[in-house]
């Protein structure tokens, strides 16, 4: 039986008053991974309907070979434009693995989202996979383990880094660190160094660092998968 999959994109194209949304490439390298290795994919969103790309994510230089795939691909735009709403969707019932790409638009509202964070806890609290990549990590923060627990206490993961979020001018519009989060509250934080591929496996947690991780850690979703 195929691997059923959710991708969930945010829906907010603004943070303080500047336009952001998914990094495309975050959506883009695992969407064609995943169809490739055979997956059964959903695109969902917290408001459903079109999700807003970052603007810098379309730049010379950022606008990587699998985002030129994915924006020439009417399947994979069509996802995009109608995304479910994640409510609607039934965890852990429906999926095998969430996978939540970042970019800004996730500071925004992939905080402070009950139904984001029970649909993680749940697939959690059910042994399936849980990944994200660079800011999708940020609604890790409020999860709970079925024990109470931080979701990430004792784990090993990473996430946007501070120099990263300090190169790119937005240290004072992010709603906290990821790294300083992850690590206050009793998980081990890892990372490489700016702009280069991290990605950490602990369980059934997936977490890759930055841009440049989306493809790897689709590949090792696809692995983790591939061997249950």
């Amino acid at each position: 039986m195929d691997k059923k999959i959710v991708i969930v994109s945010t829906s907010a194209g603004y943070l303080k008053g500047e336009k952001t949304g998914v990094w495309l490439d975050e959506i883009a390298a695992p969407y064609l991974a995943f169809r490739k290795a055979g997956y059964d994919i959903t695109v969902a969103s917290p408001a459903g309907g079109a999700i807003p790309i970052d603007a810098g994510s379309l730049g010379e230089g950022f606008l990587t070979d699998d985002g030129k795939t994915f924006m020439l691909d009417s399947q994979a735009i069509d996802a995009l434009c109608h995304s479910v709403k994640l409510e609607t969707l039934e965890f852990p019932a429906d999926f095998d693995c969430i996978f939540l790409p970042g970019g800004h638009g996730t500071c925004v509202d992939f905080v402070s989202n009950p139904v984001l964070a029970k649909a993680v806890e749940s697939m959690n609290n059910a042994g399936k996979l849980v990944s994200s990549v660079c800011h999708g990590p940020t609604c890790l923060v409020e999860c709970k383990t079925a024990d109470g627990d931080p979701f990430v206490k004792g784990r090993t993961v990473t996430g946007f880094s501070d120099h990263e979020e300090a190169a790119v001018g937005k240290t004072d519009h992010v709603p906290f660190s990821i790294e300083a989060k992850f690590e206050e509250q009793g998980a081990t934080y890892e990372k490489a160094d700016d702009w280069n591929p991290k990605v950490c496996v602990d369980g059934n947690l997936i977490t890759g660092q930055n841009p440049a991780s989306s493809e790897p850690v689709a590949e090792a979703v696809i692995k983790y998968l591939a061997a249950l």
